[in-house]
């Protein structure tokens, strides 16, 4: 299978996933509005909320996927890697007001007071919800870390923190039932803002770093040097190597001393076969290799095998 088949592949599958979480949120926030206003339960009608941004979020992220996943043209030479990481920063944003709102009636419901009523099927929906997230965060976030996908894997985490907040909210209703305290609801409202608060400072701070060409990891970068250094004897020396990476596409640039009176035709298949060599282990990425000539004497150099081919004496 070819690169840009592996690719389009792995493309296919985070949509199908980023689809899933739009199904799974979608049935999610139904039930959870209707038990939350039938109960008179802040804490459901968080969860509610929270499932709400996790759809709005889900729908940003498809869309942005889908964006990141076109090839480059003629305005973005680079490809469109980033859609994700300004759709992981707008998600941000909306999982932060989220919280305000969820802690605006939390505080409203301590002072004013109030019951909650039909704690038992709020119990039920709750586990229920906790399971459904858990088992599509999982899936999504083993795809998003094959396919390398930020937007898929923002989306991911939200449903995770969903999977915490409902166990919490399930645990609160259970203490109310019984104890036959209120309190619980809108505490547990509070502690669950919290967690979406530093779930959305998180996911900012990601995001953005995605925006400001951040390297690559010193894992990749130390993959693409050794395999230069595997070709040792083909030249002379590198420097100036360079890497970024714009969603789940690498990009990386480097100078290559090769010697002086070798043959153009030469130094370039000699490039195209270390390009193929890196692309081989880091698949996604996009190398220029620069060819400078070896600017040292002869009678200085300390590395003469590699002048000495066939065609160059």
């Amino acid at each position: 299978m070819s690169e840009n088949n592996r690719y389009s592949a792995a493309h296919k599958e985070v949509i199908g996933a980023a689809r899933l979480s739009i199904y799974s949120n979608s049935f999610l926030l139904l039930i959870k509005l209707f038990a939350g206003l039938l109960m008179g339960s802040i804490s459901v009608l968080s969860e509610a909320i929270h499932s709400g941004i996790d759809l709005i979020a889900a729908l940003i992220a498809n869309y942005s996927i889908r964006k990141a996943g076109k090839p480059a043209d003629e305005v973005h030479r680079f490809g469109h890697g980033k859609f994700e990481n300004v759709s992981g920063t707008v998600e941000a944003v909306l999982i932060f007001a989220a919280a305000l709102i969820i802690l605006f009636h939390a505080f409203e419901k301590i002072t004013k007071g109030g019951e909650v009523e039909y704690v038992g099927a709020g119990i039920f929906i709750m586990g229920m919800s906790a399971a459904v997230n858990f088992i599509v965060s999982r899936r999504l976030i083993k795809i998003a870390r094959k396919a390398e996908s930020i937007a898929l894997e923002a989306d991911a985490y939200h449903l995770s923190t969903d999977v915490y907040t409902s166990v919490g909210v399930f645990i609160g209703l259970v203490l109310i039932r019984l104890t036959g305290n209120p309190i619980f609801d809108p505490v547990l409202a509070i502690l669950i803002a919290l967690i979406i608060l530093k779930t959305s400072f998180d996911l900012t701070k990601r995001s953005l770093s995605g925006l400001m060409d951040v390297k690559l990891s010193d894992n990749e970068e130390s993959i693409i040097r050794s395999i230069i250094a595997g070709h040792y004897s083909q030249y002379f020396e590198y420097h100036d190597l360079r890497t970024r990476m714009s969603g789940a596409e690498r990009f990386a640039d480097l100078h290559l001393v090769v010697p002086k009176k070798q043959h153009v035709g030469d130094a370039h298949r000699f490039c195209d076969h270390l390009e193929k060599d890196i692309k081989n282990k880091i698949p996604n990425l996009s190398i220029l290799i620069h060819i400078e000539p070896c600017e040292i004497g002869c009678e200085e150099c300390k590395k003469l095998d590699v002048c000495r081919t066939p065609d160059m004496d």
